[in-house]
């Protein structure tokens, strides 16, 4: 047995990576029921379609905190592991996928130079690269 006590699972929420993530969704939170205050003393001054939005900002601040907590709570839960999951059954002539990749990936060649369509669409794909190898670049953008 280890010396070294375990760590708390939730250590991970006071990281500076998730103190900030922390802090933007509070700003965020925040900001948008701001907002929808805002637009409810347009509304109550007049501004008809700014009745729609004092209810459409709460609700976007409810979204947010609702995927926050959802990201905290799978930061929580381990790695799914492969091995856990129950056999399945596959149907007569269907290999799993683990079986149909090969170290070689030439292998499957052969059977893509046999199907005039495909080699005609991979035709098409290299000819779309030809055509914009070195569109942005001037953009900032390679």
């Amino acid at each position: 047995m280890s010396s070294v006590p375990a760590r708390p699972r939730w250590r991970f929420l006071f990281t500076p990576k998730w103190l900030g993530w922390h802090a933007f969704a509070v700003v965020a939170t925040l900001g948008m029921l701001w907002l929808g205050d805002w637009q409810f003393h347009r509304a109550e001054s007049g501004n008809a379609l700014s009745w729609a939005y004092t209810f459409e900002w709460p609700v976007f601040a409810v979204f947010g905190l609702v995927f926050w907590a959802k990201t905290i709570r799978d930061e929580f839960k381990p790695p799914a592991d492969p091995g856990d999951a129950e056999a399945v059954e596959l149907p007569e002539g269907v290999a799993p996928a683990s079986a149909t990749r090969t170290a070689d990936p030439g292998a499957g060649a052969a059977d893509e130079q046999d199907d005039p369509e495909l080699v005609a669409y991979n035709a098409y794909l290299a000819r779309l690269n030809d055509q914009v190898k070195g569109h942005g670049r001037w953009h900032g953008l390679r």
